[in-house]
């Protein structure tokens, strides 16, 4: 039998949270996430006591939800991604069945990518890079512009590590699992060392911190950071991870699938949203207090970035988990104090959690590394969750993920445009 819609709502009217809440069919926790991913607008109620929703946007996204659970939660295509990778359970979420903050916790970045792939350990795993992938990966990036990003550079040096690589071609486990292992490395040291005297080797976190700072790292700070990779190597299916698989269905190399997967992560909604996180930490830390830095961001019609997760209605896993190791980091403090005070003052317009962006833009701002510096470290990270998915994407059916466009033009047939019937170009 067909659901039936809920009673009538007076589109014209503004409703509570417990009202949008009810029509929703969620908790109010859920209806502040809707807003943090830009599904819902929300407007300050008369007094400054909680927020008021459109009535008739509430009532819109209610039918969207109810199109989607009809359709089984299908994904592009009509049918179901399946996936053994990442479980997002409540506010927790598991590699393999294994709680993956404590994964990250207790393995470095490679043994947590390992266990991705394999669903095996491999105490002591470390990833190298072949020098010939290097060398021709350094040569194309190099040629590029001083204004290009680090995105940019990751995708260059992807693309021209293929062309190092003649049998890139080749789809099986064994053949993407060595592509994967001296992939990782080439894109790091691909990227300009910034960081004198620094040396290429030991585990990926080391040699990353020499592209994102100058200053010297302390096994405090090389702990952040290899723990945030671990953290980030994969969280279902993100937007970048959804094109990945889009182009392993379309059965593209290795490579090709990375390079997809960094084309979307560069958007301001995913993997650049630390950066604008780090910049507004920069002006809370400037200007002393959070609460004229949010209110110019509110005035200019801006979501706080840092603020608030599409799946997560309370905080962030991977944000508690680093906000724990940067309180062991003396100089990180200011920064520490700037997000709590950025989330608390948030807070007071609507209820939303500190994110795993605003955890890396703590780390990025207090360790001197410029604002692209989450972004990269995303990238790098994500980039073992993307090849997991791409290997589960090579054992099933080929171009599955091919959604079918629900036409909204003009109804055919139509008169062909210029006015002239006599042939197709317009000429007699």
């Amino acid at each position: 039998m067909r659901d039936q819609d809920p009673s009538p709502v007076d589109t014209d009217r503004r409703l509570s949270t417990k009202e949008a809440a009810e029509l929703l069919g969620v908790k109010p926790e859920t209806v502040y996430a809707y807003v943090s991913r830009g599904q819902l607008s929300s407007r300050r109620a008369p007094g400054g006591r909680g927020s008021t929703f459109d009535a008739g946007e509430v009532a819109a996204l209610a039918r969207r939800n109810r199109r989607e659970s009809a359709g089984g939660g299908d994904g592009p295509g009509g049918e179901s991604v399946r996936t053994r990778l990442t479980l997002i359970d409540g506010d927790r979420y598991y590699f393999r069945g294994v709680d993956a903050v404590e994964l990250a916790a207790r393995h470095t970045y490679e043994e947590v990518a390992e266990w991705l792939w394999t669903g095996r350990l491999r105490p002591g795993a470390a990833f190298v890079a072949p020098e010939s992938s290097v060398a021709v990966a350094r040569r194309a990036v190099d040629a590029l512009p001083e204004h290009a990003t680090p995105t940019d550079r990751l995708r260059v040096a992807a693309i021209a590590a293929a062309t190092a690589d003649p049998l890139r071609f080749d789809l099986s486990e064994e053949a993407v699992l060595g592509t994967a292992r001296s992939l990782i490395p080439t894109l790091v040291a691909a990227l300009p060392a910034v960081l004198p005297g620094h040396r290429d080797s030991g585990p990926l976190s080391h040699r990353l911190w020499a592209r994102l700072t100058g200053r010297e790292a302390d096994e405090a700070r090389l702990r952040v950071l290899d723990t945030a990779l671990a953290l980030l190597v994969d969280h279902d299916l993100a937007a970048s991870t959804l094109a990945v698989r889009v182009a392993a269905s379309a059965r593209a190399h290795a490579y090709a699938a990375v390079s997809a997967g960094l084309g979307v992560l560069e958007g301001p909604l995913h993997g650049a949203a630390s950066g604008l996180a780090h910049r507004l930490l920069l002006e809370v830390l400037d200007q002393g207090e959070a609460a004229p830095v949010i209110a110019d961001e509110l005035r200019a019609g801006h979501r706080i970035p840092g603020l608030g997760h599409r799946v997560y209605a309370g905080e962030d896993p991977r944000a508690r988990a680093l906000f724990a190791l940067l309180e062991d980091i003396p100089h990180a403090a200011p920064a520490l104090a700037a997000a709590r005070d950025l989330a608390a003052t948030a807070a007071r317009h609507t209820p939303l959690h500190a994110n795993v962006d605003l955890a890396l833009a703590v780390f990025t701002a207090s360790s001197g590394m410029p604002a692209s510096a989450g972004e990269t470290i995303f990238a790098v990270a994500r980039t073992a969750g993307w090849i997991a998915h791409a290997l589960e994407e090579y054992g099933e059916r080929p171009l599955r993920m091919r959604p079918s466009g629900q036409y909204v033009g003009p109804k055919p047939p139509r008169p062909l445009p210029g006015g002239d019937t006599d042939g197709p170009t317009g000429h007699s």
